[in-house]
């Protein structure tokens, strides 16, 4: 009797500890998602309605104005592409050559190559500021000051892009590298047709880290850019919509702008997230 009693609570503790985990992970879920909500719907606000002292949550009368405001504000279509071509370029450039030197790390043998390997671990280190000077310096003398292309540039390669397809692409197998070789195909064709496809959802990780943080670089664009507002991304020019953070009757223009400004790295996170989830849960089985 009491054998089957204390079999009972066993499997009774497991789905308890079930309902504390999802209750905990629901909590984190609102919690993160709350500051977005609450923007979205802020941006819909009428001014009265932001002024509103207790808040409103949800607004009434769900209006649009707020959005055409920012459009005469800041040339919104213009920035947006800014952003989209600085974006999408540079998370290319990522991609490629940290496949190809993961690869290479992965794969290969050559002289120096952990001194190498090592010495590229300890540049993810250092603070973005510490490169700054040096990196405007070097765009300067080559000339792409004030361009969009003095912005992509200096970011093609990435160290933790690197190290992370070097970290996915050692688990591919040997022997299926040796087989295409042997039937006369080469490195970049390997490379792109065999063991990218093995490692999909790390590509995918690589390419939603590399979007929303070069979508969302503040720093460097406006040191290379120099007042060239015709070449602002959209972090940059909603920086003109600050002074309109002042007064509660501004709100819902300021919350239109960062929506704007959240929705394509939201979009493509949605798009991804199941290579991402992928990506993490096969790091995992790894280690």
């Amino acid at each position: 009797m009491s054998g089957g009693s204390s079999s009972r609570l066993s499997r009774k503790r497991p789905s308890g500890r079930k309902a504390l985990l999802a209750t905990l992970m629901l909590l984190v879920a609102v919690a993160s998602a709350f500051p977005l909500v609450w923007m979205v719907l802020s941006s819909l606000k009428t001014p009265a309605e932001s002024m509103q002292v207790p808040p409103v949550w949800i607004p009434h009368t769900p209006s649009l104005d707020a959005y055409e405001k920012v459009s005469g504000v800041v040339n919104v279509g213009r920035s947006m592409w800014n952003s989209l071509v600085i974006a999408s370029v540079t998370t290319a450039g990522i991609l490629i050559t940290s496949m190809m030197a993961g690869y290479a790390f992965a794969k290969y043998h050559f002289p120096a190559k952990s001194l190498l390997f090592s010495v590229l671990i300890a540049t993810m280190f250092l603070p973005p500021i510490v490169t700054l000077i040096p990196l405007y310096r070097l765009v300067g003398s080559i000339g792409l000051n004030a361009s969009l292309a003095g912005i992509i540039v200096p970011n093609l390669a990435n160290a933790f892009g690197i190290f992370l397809m070097r970290q996915f692409i050692a688990g591919v197998p040997d022997d299926l590298i040796d087989a295409a070789r042997m039937d006369g195909a080469s490195e970049l064709l390997i490379l792109f047709k065999i063991v990218a496809p093995s490692v999909a959802p790390a590509i995918a990780a690589l390419a939603l880290f590399a979007f929303v943080y070069h979508w969302n670089s503040y720093l460097w664009p406006l040191t290379v850019l120099q007042g060239n507002a015709d070449a602002y991304p959209i972090v940059i020019s909603l920086s003109r919509l600050l002074s309109y953070n002042r007064g509660a009757v501004n709100t819902g223009l300021v919350m239109a702008g960062a929506t704007l400004a959240v929705l394509p790295p939201l979009i493509l996170f949605v798009l991804l997230q199941r290579f991402f989830v992928d990506s993490i849960v096969g790091s995992a089985i790894k280690g």
